[in-house]
């Protein structure tokens, strides 16, 4: 199954509806007799939800013309407050992007605010309290059950599917210091994620350490790996984020890029993830603030 949100108003995560790809169409969950008031992509995720939707697509798909939806302006499949954990230096191509050494206990890690989020289409803006981002291309996990302390081997369980992340980065910032990566990370319109999400059942353990991730900047491949290049795979990344702590049915997990590409104003970056989707956003320069606030030359260790 392939789940989408419709419609756009700006880059909110609220306000939206939802549409369903079943029998090689798409349907507006609106015209779904039981699931017409959902609004939350997370809300049709578990076992049961996700069994009911589909008996009622069965019963109820030849009454309904097909809606498709324009993928090319898809708003976020992230729900209105849903955590969105990342894995860094999880490809070593990534790691030597950045000289820095790959983690042995665990993947680098971040949490970043939702208000960072866009739609597909939507322009990402660079900050002018940096003078080098970057471009990254992923995969994204996203849960569907409420879940703690997952077993590797029970990955699969509470993962609804996978979709397409792209997200940037202030690299001049985390270069500098490391600790910095959750400010360097959570720029306004710096992480786009959809536009759809693929459920599992779609994909074997094979095929997704096969799919191709790319990061392509002006039609340029500038880097591409598949999760088997991982060196923390999916199952290692699922036991490694719920770990100690609840996650949330729509919790996104993005699992790390093959490789990172600089972007300037006027440059067209997208993130390609074969089978899954493409996400396709242009690049300016953000408009200076009345009251911006610039991050300083010089900066303390505290902390």
């Amino acid at each position: 199954m392939r789940i989408t949100r419709t419609g756009r108003t700006g880059t909110s995560t609220g306000g939206h509806g939802i549409a369903v790809h079943h029998r090689d169409q798409w349907f507006d969950l609106s015209d779904i007799p039981g699931h017409a008031d959902r609004t939350r992509i997370g809300d049709l995720l578990g076992e049961t939800e996700s069994q009911e939707l589909t008996r009622s697509l069965e019963r109820n798909a030849d009454a309904h013309l097909p809606a498709p939806p324009d993928l090319d302006l898809a708003p976020t499949v992230v729900d209105p407050g849903a955590d969105i954990w990342g894995a860094g230096l999880n490809y070593r191509r990534h790691s030597q992007d950045l000289a820095s050494e790959q983690p042995r206990s665990g993947p680098g890690s971040y949490l970043r605010p939702a208000n960072c989020l866009i739609g597909n289409g939507d322009h990402i803006e660079l900050p002018r309290q940096s003078r080098r981002v970057t471009a990254e291309a992923e995969l994204g996990l996203v849960i569907k059950t409420t879940c703690k302390n997952v077993d590797r081997a029970d990955w699969r369980s509470v993962v609804a599917g996978v979709t397409a992340v792209l997200d940037m980065t202030a690299e001049d910032v985390i270069r500098e210091n490391p600790r910095h990566i959750p400010w360097a990370k959570g720029f306004d319109t710096f992480c786009s994620v959809g536009p759809v999400l693929v459920t599992l059942d779609e994909f074997g353990d094979d095929d997704l350490t096969a799919l191709r991730i790319a990061t392509v900047r002006n039609g340029e491949t500038i880097a591409a790996a598949t999760p088997a290049d991982m060196k923390f795979g999916l199952d290692r990344l699922v036991e490694y984020f719920s770990a100690g702590r609840t996650l949330e049915a729509g919790t996104v997990i993005c699992t790390g890029t093959p490789g990172a590409a600089v972007i300037d104003a006027g440059d067209t970056v997208q993130a390609v993830v074969q089978d899954v989707g493409t996400l396709t956003h242009p690049v300016r320069q953000q408009g200076a603030g009345r009251h911006e606030a610039r991050f300083p030359a010089v900066h303390s260790e505290g902390g």
